[in-house]
């Protein structure tokens, strides 16, 4: 089966909608004026409602092809898509001529790939892209995004979902009084991860099992994968990390999120205006930024609410990378990490971890039961007081007697218990009774030979 690809799949559908879009907006523009002239003042209001729904669709489009562009490489189609917004966003729906409007348009759908053609070089870029979904965030950086956190004195929680070999989360922890925590896919590099960091969970994060709002600083450089999911699931691992990991952050809880600025999506945006404020973009410095297009978003968690209007704003950030602050501007110590300290009740990755079992066992009584246990069967064992003869006999057929017994008269004695069946007959009744019983034998070995005692 082979590979398909999001940003392909997003391209055939922004094209369906720009040809719905060309020929319903100037069909609405005339039906206005039409309406207009027979007097028809409400169907003329509904339609101009109709008409700046399908603007704000056009805007959509246009606004999500400027990013697909900018994810191929296609600099110039983006460039175009991005001034094309803005020229959108500023026109007159009451304008009589929607010609240039639509010649324009038009021009940004052909410059879609075709689906059924598209050429080895697209595919070529998007492959790049994907590398297995894995960038490694650049040492340097982190250590620039370090010095915008401030550390209380007590132990601090810091997660990172995607950790690979845990060199990031290493050197943002380097110095504090922090317990890293990472769940990584590839065993390889989760391996070289347990080198570095406290606690390392192997396989999918989304699979893991891990405490909520047990973190004061969440860690995320996911994946950046723009191939389609198991069973034509379209959710971006951006998109899918961000959402399912927030609630692994404590209220007032610090999030770093670094994506490629392409990905700023409005969906991304609202996910992030809904449930952080205090949001703030960087991106990396040129000699990354060139290589990976990376930012990094921050924010502190809040309850949820409505930030649309934010998301709105935040979104513009993708149009104009130009426009985002380096990341060597940024603050020291802007953003403080709780002081609550807080215990990581549940930990578990989704694949077995030596590690993490020897961890488990370490805190586990059990397994300390269980060596007490031994110990006491291997202890020299003396009865209070005088043994009857029922408890000899109990004794002897459990095997506890079981061996050399030095007394006066030296022997090895060896009990065992059988089972015999009796048989009674009634000669008046005319009827056999049989009945099962436990004896107790006992082989004993002395100088002048073996003895059976029963």
């Amino acid at each position: 089966m082979s590979e398909s690809y999001y940003a392909i799949e997003k391209f055939a559908e922004a094209e369906r909608s720009l040809v719905s879009i060309i020929e319903a907006m100037p069909i609405k523009r005339k039906a206005i004026d039409i309406y207009k002239e027979k007097n028809n003042v409400q169907r003329a209001k509904d339609t101009f409602t109709e008409l700046e729904s399908t603007k704000r669709k056009l805007l959509d489009t246009v606004r999500e092809l400027g990013l697909l562009f900018s994810e191929c490489d296609m600099s110039d189609a983006s460039a175009f898509a991005n001034k094309l917004y803005g020229a959108v966003k500023s026109f007159n729906l009451l304008t009589p001529d929607y010609t240039k409007l639509i010649s324009a348009v038009t021009t940004l759908k052909n410059q879609i790939p075709k689906t059924e053609t598209v050429d080895a070089t697209l595919i070529g870029r998007l492959m790049n892209n994907v590398k297995m979904g894995y960038y490694p965030t650049d040492i340097s950086h982190v250590k620039m995004m370090k010095n915008a956190l401030k550390f209380p004195e007590n132990k601090v929680n810091i997660f990172d979902p995607c950790c690979g070999c845990g060199l990031a989360l290493e050197a943002l922890a380097l110095g504090t009084d922090s317990v890293t925590y990472g769940t990584e896919i590839d065993e390889a590099r989760g391996k070289e991860a347990e080198t570095r960091l406290d606690r390392v969970g192997f396989g999918s994060f989304f699979h893991s099992r891990i405490s909520s709002e047990a973190f004061h600083v969440l860690f995320l450089n996911p994946p950046y994968l723009n191939v389609i999911g198991e069973g034509g699931v379209k959710a971006r691992s951006e998109k899918r990390f961000l959402v399912e990991s927030i609630h692994h952050l404590m209220p007032g809880g610090v999030i770093m999120y670094i994506v490629p600025y392409y990905r700023l999506t409005y969906d991304i945006c609202r996910v992030l205006c809904d449930n952080f404020g205090d949001i703030s973009v960087y991106r990396f410095l040129d000699s990354e930024f060139s290589k990976f297009k990376q930012i990094v978003v921050f924010g502190i968690k809040k309850k949820k609410e409505d930030g649309s209007d934010e998301a709105e704003k935040l979104s513009q950030f993708a149009m104009l990378p130009e426009r985002i602050p380096m990341i060597d501007t940024l603050g020291t110590e802007i953003y403080s990490v709780p002081e609550v300290e807080k215990n990581v009740e549940v930990f578990k990755g989704a694949n077995f971890n030596l590690g993490e079992l020897q961890r488990q066992l370490a805190k586990s009584k059990s397994i300390n039961m269980f060596f007490e246990k031994s110990k006491i069967d291997a202890i020299e064992k003396r009865p209070l007081l005088p043994l009857n003869i029922g408890q000899v006999g109990l004794i002897g057929g459990s095997g506890l007697i079981n061996g050399y017994v030095d007394c006066d008269t030296p022997h090895v004695i060896k009990g065992r218990v059988i089972k015999e069946v009796k048989r009674r007959e009634n000669e008046e009744e005319g009827t056999l009774t049989e009945t099962r019983v436990n004896r107790m034998l006992f082989n004993i070995l002395t100088p002048e030979g073996v003895k059976h005692l029963a």
